[in-house]
């Protein structure tokens, strides 16, 4: 059932969007772009645009979409590239999260509880207020819009038999409630994208060799090159918050109080000074199969966000827009690269900076590069269920 809500349109306001557009196998549980082309886009991956007509996207996704990669891990405490949603009982729901007290009980995982928000994000799924009535629900409150896109599901009734047959609680499809929904999406990512069949992989449990330059890289990346300092545990990240500095584009995330379209990371979750420009270590398992990189996707190449760790400022200063895959949008262009022009704020992100710059030679860069493609799962681009042949709304698949 994850699987083909999952694939299944019928979960956006406007019935043409999926998780999958945004998450997708082909582009390594992503979407190919440094911003993400939401509700109203047309196509997959790099190719998609930003749609014509009345049905245009009005804003870019203000950051690059997080791939899916051993989500289920039970290392795995905190998500989203600011650490929005967290395991904890603040509001005696289990989670911490932009519902707060309003999350429904009964989520299984944390990957349970992400399935939800993308689904009443105005930009990503929901769509525009008064274009459907999931947005304007969510107009009125967070966890309003839920329980409609809840009745969208169950009355299909290969879904209500569907679930009926698969949860114990649940005996006719008038019982199917979002965090049923939910349960099943979270169930399915977390299947579909393990990860542990890599090249590293078979050196610590079987000690088989890496390549020679791989193993030269792993030397430098868990030592000189610092990158294990931040990148460690079995996923290679720490789930802690670092600012870099990366070139800033786009719309921003944006609170109410901004005076500009940027992105203040951490901070716009925990209002602390301290986490200004802070995101989350990203996990760098099959890293090569998820480019663009960084929070923004501003650098496209492996070789460009490992400079830009061992030089932030220096590589800033070498970037150039071109860089950003953004599909055209015209009517954007203003908004793209705006924050670009208040020196200020420019300032403030570079000298916020919580890596050294490290000096490594072009061999040790392509070293640590050979390294990190040892941490691609063989079996990584197969997927274990895949994608559907169709999908009980028969809407079309992504």
């Amino acid at each position: 059932m994850g699987q083909l809500l999952f694939y299944d349109k019928i979960l956006s306001g406007n019935r043409n969007i999926s998780c999958s557009t945004c998450h997708h196998p082909k582009h390594g549980g992503g979407d190919g772009l440094s911003l993400g082309i939401g509700e109203g886009g047309v196509g997959l991956g790099p190719k998609r645009s930003a749609g014509i007509g009345d049905s245009k996207i009005l804003k870019r996704i203000p950051r690059n979409s997080s791939s899916l990669w051993n989500l289920g891990h039970e290392s795995i405490k905190v998500v989203f590239h600011d650490g929005r949603l967290e395991i904890s009982d603040i509001y005696e729901n289990r989670f911490n999260s932009p519902a707060q007290e309003w999350l429904p009980d009964g989520l299984d995982t944390i990957i349970a509880a992400q399935a939800l928000f993308p689904l009443v994000a105005q930009f990503e799924m929901a769509g525009n207020p008064k274009e459907n009535e999931i947005a304007g629900a969510v107009h009125d409150r967070i966890d309003a819009a839920w329980p409609i896109l809840a009745k969208r599901v169950r009355i299909i009734p290969e879904y209500g038999k569907m679930f009926v047959k698969a949860f114990s609680n649940i005996d006719s499809p008038e019982q199917v409630s979002i965090v049923d929904i939910a349960n099943a999406l979270g169930d399915f990512i977390n299947f579909e994208w393990q990860s542990f069949d890599s090249p590293y992989d078979e050196l610590v449990v079987n000690g088989i060799n890496l390549s020679d330059g791989a193993e030269r890289g792993r030397k430098i990346f868990f030592g000189r090159g610092e990158c294990s300092s931040c990148h460690s545990g079995p996923l290679f990240t720490d789930q802690n918050f670092y600012a870099l500095s990366l070139p800033a584009f786009g719309p921003g995330r944006t609170r109410l109080f901004d005076p500009i379209a940027r992105d203040t990371g951490r901070m716009g979750e925990s209002d602390k000074s301290e986490d200004a420009y802070r995101f989350k270590t990203p996990s760098l398992r099959n890293v090569t199969l998820t480019a663009p990189y960084g929070h923004n996707g501003a650098y496209p190449s492996l070789e460009g966000i490992v400079r830009h760790h061992l030089d932030p400022i220096g590589m800033s200063a070498k970037w150039t827009r071109d860089m950003a895959n953004l599909p055209p949008a015209p009517w954007l262009e203003d908004i793209d690269f705006v924050v670009q022009s208040d020196q200020r704020e420019i300032n403030r992100q570079k000298q916020l900076i919580d890596i050294n710059k490290i000096h490594l030679s072009d061999d040790d860069v392509s070293d640590i590069i050979l390294f990190l493609e040892s941490l691609t799962g063989k079996t990584a681009e197969l997927g274990r269920l895949g994608i559907p042949d169709k999908v009980p709304s028969g809407l079309s698949i992504d």
